[in-house]
């Protein structure tokens, strides 16, 4: 029988009794984790529907509490069998019905988890506010349709059918007249934000020369043509600093390691490797091409590797407004994965937006100084 007393403790910091009971509940988990060395997390904050490194579990248990329904540890080690006779959670199994956006933040947090010397997960901190929209329920007793999850669909819509930032704070009034967590569309934004769906905006000189970004964050003028940062009234500065130009730029680095952080995406951004057409008459993929077989001659250590990246960029001007009386020219720049099968890496999915290179006008030339962050 199995001592699952220490899991009522709730002052558990100086506890023996505590600290004795997680440390045999880990050692009975430990066989059961999967081949990336994750396992659901019962504390009180994921419930069973998040999985983390144990290392993770034993920091979650301790900061969050035991869940109090989870009686039976059927993911743990205890009855395994019974976790596998039935795809359908029990009530009083300690398993809650999932909602959709655990996927995405199990997705988010594994792929950024690290843990330090203390077993401490560095990035706990900016995830609360994210659980505690996941955890707050759109309707009584329906646990699969969580705040965050109708906050990111309500985004989607605004975004399809075009709606002014105004009106989705009317409506989010409307419909929630007394929510505390969030009430405008600037909050929503910034719990979006916490899920790496934010960009960074990039002050642009007025003449496409300079960017006002790193060593030259502060600087007022450009460097180059000495024109001013900000717009200007009669030779004045507005009340309200505001650039001639923004750059929107949204960091590949975080994307790039969630296609490794499955086991699925993984495997296919190695396809290129094996993947290439076994007839030198057939192109099928720019693998099979001159060009790729030329680079991996060039640069064989780049080329040993399989998990190394290699991206194709495209960029287009097209006018935004949908109405060809006002002449304004943006620039979006689209990165393609090539390391994915041919049948994958130009779906929409797969197309990583980068860049949006403001207008009014085509950057011509000048193209180069906008693509220094993406480059570095």
């Amino acid at each position: 029988m199995i001592d699952k007393s220490w899991t009522q403790i709730r002052k558990c910091s100086n506890s023996a009794v505590f600290w004795q009971g997680l440390q045999s509940f880990l050692q009975m988990a430990k066989p059961h984790v999967n081949d990336r060395g994750f396992i659901r997390c019962p504390c009180n904050r994921c419930i069973n529907n998040v999985k983390h490194q144990l290392e993770v579990l034993e920091t979650h248990i301790h900061r969050f509490g035991f869940m109090s329904n989870y009686n039976e540890w059927i993911y743990h080690g205890e009855n395994v069998n019974a976790a596998g006779s039935s795809n359908v959670p029990q009530l009083n199994s300690g398993v809650h019905y999932r909602d959709e956006m655990f996927e995405v933040l199990e997705d988010i947090i594994s792929n950024d988890a690290e843990v330090d010397q203390l077993g401490a997960q560095s990035s706990n901190v900016q995830y609360d506010d994210l659980f505690t929209a996941l955890n707050s329920k759109m309707y009584p007793g329906v646990s699969s349709f969580s705040l965050l999850n109708f906050l990111v669909k309500l985004m989607h819509l605004k975004v399809m059918n075009k709606w002014t930032n105004k009106s989705f704070d009317k409506l989010l009034k409307l419909v929630f007249p007394k929510m505390d967590l969030i009430d405008s569309y600037y909050e929503t934004e910034k719990l979006m934000t916490k899920m790496g769906l934010g960009y960074q905006s990039i002050h642009v000189c007025k003449n496409d020369c300079a960017l006002f970004w790193n060593e030259n964050s502060m600087s007022e003028t450009c460097l180059v043509c000495s024109e001013s940062r900000w717009k200007m009234q009669a030779g004045r500065r507005t009340g309200k600093n505001v650039p001639h130009k923004a750059l929107r730029y949204f960091p590949l680095g975080p994307r790039l390691k969630r296609l490794f952080a499955t086991s699925k995406t993984a495997k296919l951004m190695r396809w290129h490797r094996a993947g290439n057409s076994t007839d030198d008459n057939v192109m099928r993929h720019p693998v099979d091409g001159r060009a790729w077989k030329d680079f991996d001659k060039k640069h064989p250590l780049f080329a040993d590797d399989a998990r190394n990246v290699r991206l194709g960029l495209a960029a287009d001007g097209f006018n935004p407004f949908n109405n060809m009386s006002i002449s304004y020219n943006m620039w979006p720049v689209v990165l393609t994965t090539y390391n994915l099968p041919p049948w994958l890496c130009m779906k929409p999915e797969y197309l990583m937006l980068s860049l949006l290179i403001p207008g009014p006008q085509s950057p011509g030339k000048d193209m180069d100084v906008c693509l220094r962050p993406l480059v570095e």
